[in-house]
């Protein structure tokens, strides 16, 4: 019963989070407004995910981490998902500092990263048992990708929108994502997300956390263990 209500809320969260991408594609905004929900939008993952982390560890159980974290990704929709969206769908209006690139060269670095993002998707639903913003895994992803790194999505998500920038060919747009936007999402992994794999897989997640580099990746030792990583 608790697994058929926490997919009906993971559901029904991720069509409102449809709703309200689809939305801020589409809505007309000024300039000044459009700048702050990019900006200022990522900022505000700040509070949220410290506010979080303090309530995480105010009740510290794998079932309170999976609730709190359902509604963190909430959270993240509007701190991340509504900037990003703006951020790309307004990408013309940014003026200034063309990047003197071949649109083609962008567009190759952009699938090439899509495809990346894709590989690390399967990598944890086949793995962890889990899908990104639909349902948590259910195991722990040490395999593949995640022998490299704790954080592969993330670094393969950051690469997309660098690409999505070079393809733009603007600079401005990069500058957004290398700050604020990395810095943000590197908070919340850093801060939330690592506290909260450790409640809800313990002891074996603390192993692999000590032997695999949080983002940059590096060749597994031999004989490395299976436990591993959820998201």
């Amino acid at each position: 019963m608790q697994h058929a209500a926490e997919l009906f809320a993971r559901v029904a969260l991720l069509a409102g989070m449809c709703l309200l991408f689809w939305q801020a594609s589409v809505a007309r905004l000024s300039s000044l407004v459009n700048l702050c929900v990019i900006f200022l939008g990522v900022l505000l993952t700040f509070p949220l995910i410290w506010l979080a982390r303090r309530a995480l560890d105010r009740h510290q159980s794998a079932g309170r981490a999976v609730w709190m974290t359902m509604l963190v990704h909430c959270g993240l929709g509007f701190t991340f998902g509504v900037p990003i969206v703006r951020a790309i769908v307004t990408h013309d209006d940014w003026s200034g500092w063309v990047l003197p690139v071949p649109p083609r060269v962008g567009a190759a670095l952009v699938k090439i990263t899509l495809a990346a993002s894709a590989i690390v998707v399967a990598n944890l639903a086949v793995k962890g048992l889990g899908a990104p913003g639909i349902a948590l895994s259910r195991k722990l992803a040490s395999d593949w990708l995640y022998a490299w790194t704790r954080n592969p999505m993330v670094l393969a998500a950051l690469a997309f929108f660098l690409a999505l920038g070079i393809w733009f060919r603007s600079t401005l747009f990069l500058l957004w994502v290398v700050v604020p936007l990395t810095p943000a999402l590197l908070f919340f992994v850093k801060v939330y997300e690592e506290r909260e794999l450790e409640l809800r897989f313990g002891a074996p997640y603390l192993e692999y956390k000590a032997r695999t580099p949080m983002l940059w990746p590096r060749r597994p030792s031999v004989g490395s263990g299976s436990a591993g990583r959820g998201g």
